[in-house]
């Protein structure tokens, strides 16, 4: 297992949307883990292979304390959304920032496990935040961007100058 480069905002690449994923390989087993070892030492709790400069549909989230349940969810999709809520967010690709965003309560998703299998999952609280935010980064979008444009510009000026200083 290898650990990957995340991307940081606002790296552009951070913009594509992510292609659907036709078959799952030995290539994409092997990303996957990658991935949930990169997530479990930046530390994190979910990661889209968008933020690893890999444009397809693929997300991993593990919420436990234990770091043992990784959840795999390869071409996902909403397909319905219930409620509101107000979360309090960070994200890997944009270090040390945390912000509350609002999303929806409770979502339905689709999607294949890391064998391949289709299934339906019903989420709500932290979990249907973590879905949400990491499909945003598949469609090519970052959770500062649900901010106003002066947060996001501040933000954006703050991490350019920590990259500067490095």
């Amino acid at each position: 297992m290898a650990i990957l480069d995340i991307l940081s905002y606002p790296d552009p690449r951070l913009h594509t949307v992510a292609k659907p994923i036709k078959e799952v390989s030995g290539a994409l087993q092997r990303l996957i883990d990658d991935m949930a070892e990169t997530m479990y030492v930046a530390p994190g709790i979910g990661l889209a292979a968008t933020q690893v400069d890999q444009h397809i549909q693929l997300l991993i989230i593990d919420l436990s304390e234990t770091k043992d349940q990784l959840q795999v969810f390869i071409n996902p999709k909403i397909i319905a959304r219930d409620g509101v809520q107000d979360y309090e967010e960070g994200c890997l690709s944009v270090p040390g920032v945390y912000e509350t965003v609002t999303r929806a309560e409770r979502v339905t998703v689709e999607a294949w496990n890391r064998d391949g299998q289709s299934f339906t999952l019903e989420a709500h609280g932290l979990l249907s935040v973590c879905i949400q935010h990491e499909i945003d980064h598949l469609q090519g979008k970052v959770f500062v961007e649900y901010l106003s444009l002066l947060k996001r510009n501040r933000i954006k000026h703050k991490l350019l100058k920590q990259k500067r200083t490095r």
